[in-house]
């Protein structure tokens, strides 16, 4: 998943509701439109969370996936968020 130059990783391993969904949102909108946000966490309820985010938040998921007990999330920023 990390394979882009164009991407950011963040780590939320072992934080819990609400937090990995917080700094996602924090990171997303710091992130310059067209860059990639690769998430990896470890709360459940993230699988949840994060992809409503994205919605909300008016970016694009392009993956969501478990490796063992790890969600990662691959994230994509839109030009023009909704909360502009």
């Amino acid at each position: 998943m990390q394979d882009e130059t164009n991407s950011v990783d963040l780590d939320l391993s072992g934080l819990k509701c609400p937090l990995p969904v917080l700094h996602t949102r924090k990171a997303l909108r710091r992130l310059a439109a067209g860059r990639i946000l690769v998430v990896t966490c470890t709360d459940p309820l993230a699988m949840i969370d994060i992809p409503n985010l994205v919605r909300e938040e008016g970016a694009r998921l392009d993956a969501a996936e478990r490796h063992g007990d790890r969600l990662c999330f691959r994230i994509a920023r839109s030009a023009m968020p909704p909360h502009s």
